[in-house]
């Protein structure tokens, strides 16, 4: 069966099993030496039942045999990727013998040859409904069991897990057995393995063995950046043992960085997975360092709050993502030298949990309607992450510090190990002191979207609008920030009513609300602060407030309170080279990906020219230097410019592997290179984050080959890594070519529903996003993708990603609509 015809568990279905069961252990055994397609997965399951029917998850490519207390089950009744069991009451065995797929979309037990040098490596992707994939499992977050693991590996791999692995025999060239635990009780998408040639660095801190590991070919990589990454773990672990006086339970920690992941990181218990773009193997800013750092805190924050207590359905998925959000982000900035860590948080996640809260498909932080396990996937978004976060912090404000970790520890002891819900969490905070919350509980967590906020200069007023389609009642502690050339004058206000009077201001003064992102709301500036922050922007010095200047100013765009023309005014004159990285959440991909498009002809040279003359001020070799330049690449459109930089770097730049596929694919849109010198280019050096550039390049050429190339990738007609896919969508819809890619639009309608077979999951709905016709902001194409939204069409995952980007298109065209260009 294919593991996209599998059904998802219902809560219903959940609530119901684990009534029934209590699960006493697992015993795995996993052959990964065999065969390099698939592997042989036997799974021993123990449990207790209450006594009636039920189902264990199974999706394997065959089944070679199944008992239940020695007596042959008919393998024929597994369907959807459910096996019936009939159970009485009393103490069960389960022994499910099955040959499971090797899978290369991140998820399952996912197998990867790296074109560097041909090794294998494989690691374990367990979340939502994967484990099944690698072992007969019942597959819900509130059966929890210890788990063993027998493992025979060929004979060059390093084999790590949940518990400490200890290899039993093997030698010379024969497979070598490993064992693994049994571990702590843990949930089924906690379960993980990592196995391969992996280049292993192994330490220890206070008792606690420490290692890391990647791919070989980036072993001098790993090294070169060990220390830092070891001295972060050890900081970690001192503070978050600090702040709840209870000890990491899971034995060794290692952490895995893994090629094809499709996530940042997995907080797997003793083995946390992280994507190993995370090693860095060309230059880097500050900006991405910190995004390292605070990952490998949130992954750290996770071993207490997810993994000694884990929620007992995915509503309450916010208690895993926001908490981990919230405390990386603290600790981060309080113990590591990283500690401008809320600055770039800043810049990386306010905006992205913001338009999440905004569009068709926002959700409540907490009872987020997960009814079924996939339909949970489409909540790991902004609202989960950065609106938890956020509000998380503004009750660690409002009951002090002593008060918010009491509560947090006393929830920890008493489902330690075990499960809880949200409303356990808020008992431990009132035991500890907090009074009622239930304010809180109803008006922030309950409650979706977000406060609109503006300042009225005329009436001397902060307004307040909640929305319309949830309406509420949310106090806001704010500052209100009045910017001169003079300097800036800082009121602290509340919000408790929807028009609170605040303090006039200087006439010609910019009036920025809550700069330092103390509570959740849009904030939209006044056009009379628009205009003169084109004066004032460039003389602020405070990174922290630039940053919370520039989400005001996006916030504002994206209410359609600012006009195109007037966010370029702004880039030329201050331009943001402070956000230094430039990745989809940030500042210059949103400006070249919505603002430009819709301003006045010539506005790409002139952002060209502010971030040429920001690279010719900022000092050689620095990070600012280095964010100019690339957004002097990414706004190029003379391709004799790429060439002569291609040719000779300004002084303080050198031209790695990065810089050189970013020039390359540069010109590739601009169509002042070919396939062939981007082939030469791949075959020079030869790695997979060369193959994913050189996927994007490709795609990104201005030719109908090019355009066809991407779409046999897209459809599936050509099977490539889930990077590489995501890549060729993003080559796939250039600005300026509209007149290769209109057939597309078409297209894209009538493929989109048939990629189900051929792909699913996470990667499902990436490719859905990555390939969406975005650069067409026409009423045409609105018109066409809005047909996928009928019932039926999509598999809701993808249904929502694609929801989430007509809203976007939606927005775009009114924006377009209010601010025609002549």
């Amino acid at each position: 069966m294919s593991v996209a015809s599998a059904r998802s568990l219902l809560h219903t279905e959940a609530l119901a099993r684990r009534e029934l069961l209590d699960v006493t252990s697992y015993d795995v055994d996993l052959d990964l030496a065999a065969d390099e397609a698939t592997f042989r997965s036997v799974t021993t399951i123990t449990f207790e039942s209450r006594g009636g029917p039920t189902f264990v998850d199974l999706k394997p490519v065959r089944v070679n045999g199944i008992r239940l207390d020695d007596r042959p089950l008919d393998a024929g009744l597994l369907t959807g990727g459910r096996l019936p069991l009939d159970t009485t009451r009393g103490t069960h065995v389960l022994v499910v013998d099955a040959v499971m797929p090797f899978r290369n979309d991140g998820e399952g037990l996912h197998r990867s040859v790296d074109p560097a040098d041909g090794r294998h490596y494989v690691y374990g992707m367990s979340f939502m409904d994967a484990a099944p994939t690698v072992f007969a499992c019942f597959d819900q977050p509130d059966l929890k069991a210890p788990y063993t693991l027998h493992v025979r590996a060929p004979h060059d791999w390093v084999v790590v897990g949940n518990a400490p692995a200890t290899r039993v025999d093997g030698g010379g060239q024969q497979p070598g057995s490993w064992e693994i635990g049994p571990t702590q009780p843990l949930s089924t998408y906690f379960v993980t393995l990592v196995a391969g040639p992996y280049h292993v660095v192994r330490d220890q801190h206070d008792g606690i063995p420490l290692g890391l590991s990647s791919r070989q070919s980036l072993a001098r990589h790993l090294d070169k950046d060990a220390d830092e990454l070891l001295t972060m773990t050890r900081q970690c672990f001192d503070e978050f043992h600090r702040l709840f006086g209870i000890r990491y339970p899971f034995g060794d920690y290692h952490q895995a960085f893994v090629p094809e992941f499709n996530a940042g990181a997995m907080e797997n218990p003793g083995c946390v997975t992280f994507r190993d773009q995370l090693v860095f193997d060309t230059r880097v800013t500050r900006g991405k360092r910190i995004l390292r750092a605070t990952t490998v805190a949130h992954e750290i924050a996770h071993q207490w709050f997810g993994n000694i207590t884990t929620p007992s359905w995915w509503d309450d998925l916010w208690l895993n993502e926001s908490f981990a959000e919230y405390m990386g982000n603290r600790v981060t900035a309080d113990v590591t030298e990283y500690d401008d860590a809320w600055t770039h948080v800043s810049w990386s996640r306010r905006q992205w949990g913001l338009r999440a809260d905004q569009r068709p498909s926002t959700h409540p932080v907490a009872g987020n309607g997960a009814e079924d396990a996939l339909t949970a996937l489409q909540n790991f978004d902004g609202i989960s992450y950065a609106k938890g976060s956020s509000i998380l912090r503004q009750l660690c404000t409002r009951l002090g510090g002593d008060v918010f970790l009491a509560g947090v520890v006393d929830h920890l002891d008493r489902h330690r190990f075990g499960n809880a819900t949200m409303h356990d969490l808020f008992e431990s905070w009132e035991r500890a002191g907090a009074g009622g919350l239930s304010p809180v509980v109803q008006e922030w967590l309950r409650k979706a979207g977000p406060d609109v906020v503006h300042h009225d200069r005329q009436r001397g007023v902060v307004l307040r609008r909640s929305p319309a389609s949830a309406p509420a009642d949310r106090s806001h502690l704010l500052d209100v920030v009045e910017l001169t050339t003079g300097g800036a004058t800082t009121t602290p206000v509340t919000l408790t009513a929807d028009e609170t009077t605040v303090p006039p201001v200087a006439p010609g003064a910019a009036v920025v609300l809550d700069p330092r992102e103390e509570s959740w709301a849009v904030y939209v500036p006044d056009g009379e602060t628009v205009s003169a922050l084109v004066d004032v922007l460039p003389g602020v010095t405070d990174h922290r407030l630039r940053a919370g200047i520039w989400n005001n100013v996006k916030s504002g765009y994206a209410e359609g309170a600012i006009a195109p023309d007037r966010v370029v005014d702004l880039v030329v004159a201050a331009f943001p080279a402070e956000d230094t990285e430039d990745t989809g959440r940030h500042t210059v991909p949103w400006l070249l990906g919505e603002v430009v498009p819709a301003a006045a002809a010539g506005s790409l040279e002139r952002v060209h020219r502010a971030a040429v003359d920001s690279l010719a001020i900022q000092q050689p070799g620095s990070e600012l230097q280095l964010s100019a330049y690339r957004a002097g690449i990414r706004t190029a459109t003379a391709p004799a410019t790429l060439r002569a930089w291609l040719a000779a770097s300004p002084d303080g730049i050198t031209l790695d592997d990065d810089l050189r596929w970013r020039l390359l694919t540069r010109l590739a849109v601009l169509g002042g290179t070919d396939r062939a010198e981007l082939d030469a280019a791949l075959a020079t050096s030869e790695s997979s984050a060369n193959r994913v550039h050189h996927a994007g390049a490709t795609a990104s050429l201005p030719t109908p080959e090019a355009k066809a190339w991407a779409w046999e990738r897209f459809t599936g007609a050509v099977g490539v890594s889930n990077y590489e896919l995501e890549a060729a969508g993003a080559g796939m819809w250039r600005g300026g070519q509209e007149h290769l890619t209109t057939e597309y639009v078409d297209r894209y309608v009538a493929d989109l529903p048939g990629t189900g077979a051929v792909r699913s999951g996470w990667v499902l709905a990436v490719a859905a996003t990555a390939f969406f016709p975005g650069s067409h902001v026409d009423g045409a194409t609105l018109d066409r993708v809005r047909t996928l939204l009928a019932p039926g069409v999509l598999e809701p995952a993808v249904a929502r990603r694609v929801a989430d980007a007509v809203d976007d298109l939606e927005r775009q065209l009114a924006i377009r609509a209010a601010y025609p260009v002549a």
